[in-house]
């Protein structure tokens, strides 16, 4: 149990784990963990044990070490407790948080301002009104009721209603701009921004990838609409149309079925609410989910085209591979991988990673069912491809597949499929 953790503990990571608490990593298998929680990095940071150059390393930059409320998304390792509790990384920020002195914003300061004058003012005329009238003959009593009414009626009783109903009328008209204030004195300080500067993940993107374009060879689709209707940790099985791909050409359904194939992610169900949470790298997960809104599930894939062998994802390849034994009754097979029986071998590999990366190993591309060539004209047509997607802020992975008599994962002689582009 995590709460019973303390300093020298040794504890196992595996894919999909929560880190339990801050922990010095002793080994390391091509671990990666997702720190958006921590950092606001969107990106899983590859760990590794070599030790920091130095010490004062930012905490984003701390490749041995993992830290509370971060989620193991690739890989295996083993790591030593260094700190728990309130003594994490994360709980040093929740007692920051925690001893946070909230200012008075700089209406609040005038408004405060203009109060101590008035009241000042006030006393002063109070006191001359009194001397005065005390000087001219008037009873004391008299002068002194005189004063305090003068000084009352200095105070402007209106003031806070007016303040108030004024930046109430401004918090309406930014609400009308898709700006919500959930604190009046708020408006105020809003009202003088000219620029925001604000960190990305988690605040202005929600920390999820979403496939929203497959582009295959003559083909292009956008799943921006279905992508909107079953975001990455809210998929609802049932909403899955099974019809889907007997609307698209084949090329579509292989490549959506490729890119839950060559996969490590997975889909975990809540049995409370019926949806799936994606676990694991979030463009994998980004990956399952668009071929799960179309009825291809991973663990349904693989238990008709087993895993034979893989060449894990590698940050110097930028790709990696998995290798399917298909059944030799083909009849069996999914309607998106149907189009594989065409040309029949005991096993498909399929690669996905960088295009710049995967380009180069691909000799052929797979156009209508058939397998031709990879011409120049291709190449020029998926680069440009390539590289709309990315002016657009789209994340680009290439998908590629390779028929074999044998087992042996090969990265080369490639046939292309097409390209998937995830915001």
């Amino acid at each position: 149990s995590a709460k019973e953790l303390v300093p020298g503990d040794v504890v196992l990571l595996e894919a999909g784990n929560a880190v339990p608490a801050d922990m010095r990593l002793a080994e390391s298998a091509n671990l990666r963990i997702q720190e958006a929680a921590l950092t606001g990095e969107s990106e899983p940071v590859e760990k590794h044990t070599d030790a920091l150059a130095r010490e004062d390393v930012p905490l984003g930059d701390r490749r041995n070490m993992a830290y509370l409320g971060t989620v193991v998304t690739y890989g295996r390792g083993t790591a030593v407790v260094t700190a728990t509790g309130m003594e994490t990384e994360l709980g040093k920020i929740a007692t920051l948080l925690q001893t946070v002195e909230s200012g008075m914003t700089l209406l609040q300061q005038r408004l405060d301002q203009v109060g101590k004058q008035l009241a000042v003012g006030g006393l002063v005329v109070a006191a001359l009104v009194m001397v005065i009238g005390l000087l001219r003959g008037e009873t004391v009593q008299e002068m002194f009721l005189t004063a305090v009414s003068v000084a009352v009626a200095v105070v402007p009783e209106g003031l806070p209603a007016v303040v108030t109903v004024t930046l109430a009328l401004g918090a309406q008209r930014m609400l009308r701009r898709r700006a919500l204030i959930r604190k009046l004195p708020a408006v105020e300080t809003l009202g003088s921004v000219t620029t925001i500067c604000s960190d990305k993940t988690g605040t202005l993107t929600e920390n999820r990838m979403t496939v929203t374009v497959i582009d295959v060879a003559g083909h292009f689709l956008e799943l921006q609409g279905t992508a909107r209707r079953h975001p990455a940790t809210a998929l609802r099985v049932p909403d899955a149309d099974p019809d889907f791909l007997a609307d698209q050409p084949p090329e579509i359904g292989l490549a959506l079925a490729a890119g839950a194939l060559c996969n490590d992610a997975s889909l975990q169900p809540d049995p409370q609410t019926g949806r799936y949470q994606a676990l694991g790298d979030p463009t994998e997960g980004a990956l399952l989910v668009a071929a799960s809104q179309v009825n291809l599930q991973r663990q349904a894939l693989e238990n008709i085209v087993p895993r034979a062998a893989e060449l894990p994802f590698d940050a110097d390849r930028k790709r990696m591979t998995t290798v399917h034994r298909l059944p030799a009754d083909t009849s069996s097979l999914p309607v998106a991988l149907r189009t594989l029986t065409n040309a029949p071998t005991p096993y498909v590999a399929f690669t996905k990673g960088a295009v710049d990366g995967l380009l180069p190993l691909c000799s052929t591309i797979w156009l209508n069912g058939a397998i031709i060539p990879l011409d120049e004209s291709w190449r020029q047509r998926i680069e440009v491809a390539n590289d709309q997607m990315a002016q657009n802020g789209m994340r680009v992975l290439g998908l590629a597949l390779r028929r074999q008599d044998d087992a042996a994962p090969v990265e080369d002689e490639l046939t292309f499929i097409g390209l998937t582009g995830m915001i």
